[in-house]
């Protein structure tokens, strides 16, 4: 904002005779205010109705706009009808923060002749048969006065635009989710290498509310449960990184293939194993080999099912078995499995949907995936992270092996064993891991240097959408590095 245009927002909230306090939230003048700025806005900005913004204006209008200069009402119109109203099939659409509004009445002598509206509002741009997508985000103060019993807009301030923010408050994320169409956000954040903030807002089925213990359908956020658990083993000494897994199991489909003899721990858990993501991809649902293994970097769940195979045919025990030995009892994750229970998970959890709201059935795995599907909570997968985080599951030489890039994936991002890695430059990394399927989109971030962490379950199949501001908010700078190599 430039320095006249704050000494202008000065002298209207300040200056003005007789001005009182900030009324009532409920009171009817509020109330009034808040109807008024969203009809004008609605019916004015949203919906280009120009000649009902003609009239709801004064004619003496005062338009002040941090980056498009001064305009008077002619050039307010014009404007209005050239830039938000000339592409109808891309259009931008405004919608206020509702609880960033606050409204001042001015008297004289007594009589209410007007009020200040103050508040922040977020724009989108709006194409015909997609999702609003979030754009940017400003601050607004608004003079109304009351001419022959109808409220006109007599002076504008609109400024301090740039991208769309949260303060971090409870009504300002509600907002947000709102504003996205997420019906559930699972909100874990991580500072000095502990668990600082455990949320959860939104609706289990879109009408009743959920608890900060919701259990969530996490998707691929399962293999780095299932990778500490194998690493865990391997720093005990009871699994080796590096040994062929044919000693403990080989798949029917690939056992004519020498190329199975190549596979190990580290080039699955690194995706380096030639494997599609899965077999069903294939025509004849057989699993095959796309390229020699340990060459190149694939994702596959598949290669997380080779996996286990293995390491239960050598325990002899499953891998909910291990996992709850190894990492879920030792951590106290208690709401945490590979298995649905229906006595104990059915009334807690968090239901899936697509873009348009409508509910998935509810995934009800009967058997261990090590790739997919894992029911937990943002707590316990917050525990978890801490976990990994501060070291308290590995031995030094296997926690520095999973830190270490094992294969790259794209330019200054890297797959190590069982968690993405982030090059953000002087020395610093991110860990990372997402997980997406129907009515699911969970991602989660570490950064070892300064000990900060962030967890975010979504429960709609663009919840993504919602990442980038989340990670700004609580990961600063270093957030918007990660988005800058994602986004490359």
């Amino acid at each position: 904002m430039t320095k006249q245009l704050g000494i202008i927002v000065l002298i209207l909230l300040f200056s003005v005779e007789n001005l009182t306090a900030q009324i009532d939230k409920r009171s009817p003048l509020f109330l009034e205010l808040k109807k008024q700025d969203s009809i004008f806005f609605e019916r004015g900005f949203n919906l280009c109705d120009i000649a009902y913004l003609e009239k709801s204006v004064d004619d003496n209008l005062k338009f002040y706009h941090d980056n498009g200069g001064f305009q008077d009402k002619k050039l307010f119109l014009e404007r209005t009808k050239q830039n938000i109203c000339g592409n109808p099939n891309q259009k931008p659409i405004r919608k206020v923060i509702e609880n960033s509004l606050e409204v001042f009445p001015l008297y004289n002598n007594g009589e209410l002749y007007g009020a200040i509206q103050t508040g922040e509002h977020r724009f989108y741009t709006r194409e015909k048969g997609k999702e609003d997508v979030l754009g940017g985000q400003a601050k607004f103060t608004s003079v109304w006065t009351k001419k022959n019993g109808n409220w006109l807009m007599s002076d504008v301030l609109s400024y301090d635009h740039g991208e769309a923010k949260l303060d971090g408050t409870d009504d300002s994320i509600e907002q947000f989710l709102k504003d996205n169409h997420i019906p559930t956000l699972g909100l874990c954040v991580i500072e000095d290498g502990k668990l600082t903030q455990i949320k959860v807002y939104g609706t289990l089925n879109g009408k009743t509310s959920a608890s900060y213990n919701s259990l969530f359908n996490v998707a691929s956020l399962t293999k780095p449960v299932t990778a500490m658990t194998v690493l865990r083993l391997v720093s005990l000494g009871k699994w080796n990184l590096d040994e062929p897994l044919y000693k403990y199991w080989t798949d029917p489909d690939i056992a004519k293939d020498a190329r199975h003899k190549k596979l190990t721990t580290r080039l699955i858990l690194s995706h380096q194993t030639g494997f599609p993501n899965w077999r069903w991809m294939n025509k004849d649902n057989k699993l095959t080999f796309e390229f020699e293994p340990g060459t190149k970097y694939q994702y596959s769940g598949e290669g997380f099912e080779y996996l286990r195979k293995a390491i239960e045919n050598k325990f002899h025990k499953s891998l909910e078995e291990l996992a709850k030995e190894l990492i879920f009892q030792p951590l106290g994750m208690n709401d945490t499995s590979y298995i649905w229970n229906e006595k104990k998970d059915a009334d807690r959890i968090v239901i899936g949907f697509d873009e348009n709201l409508k509910p998935y059935d509810i995934v009800k795995n009967k058997t261990v995936n090590a790739a997919d599907d894992l029911t937990t909570t943002v707590e316990d997968y917050g525990k978890f992270l801490v976990a990994v985080m501060n070291n308290v599951l590995l031995s030094n030489p296997i926690f520095e092996a999973m830190k270490t890039k094992q294969v790259d994936t794209k330019k200054d991002k890297f797959f190590g064993l069982g968690f993405e890695i982030y090059d953000l430059g002087n020395g610093e990394t991110a860990l990372s891991h997402g997980g997406s399927d129907k009515g699911v989109n969970t991602i989660v971030f570490l950064l070892p240097k300064t000990k900060q962490g962030l967890i975010i379950f979504t429960n709609v199949n663009d919840g993504y959408k919602i990442y980038g501001p989340l990670l700004k908010k609580y990961l600063g700078d270093k957030g918007e590095k990660i988005i800058e190599i994602e986004t490359r």
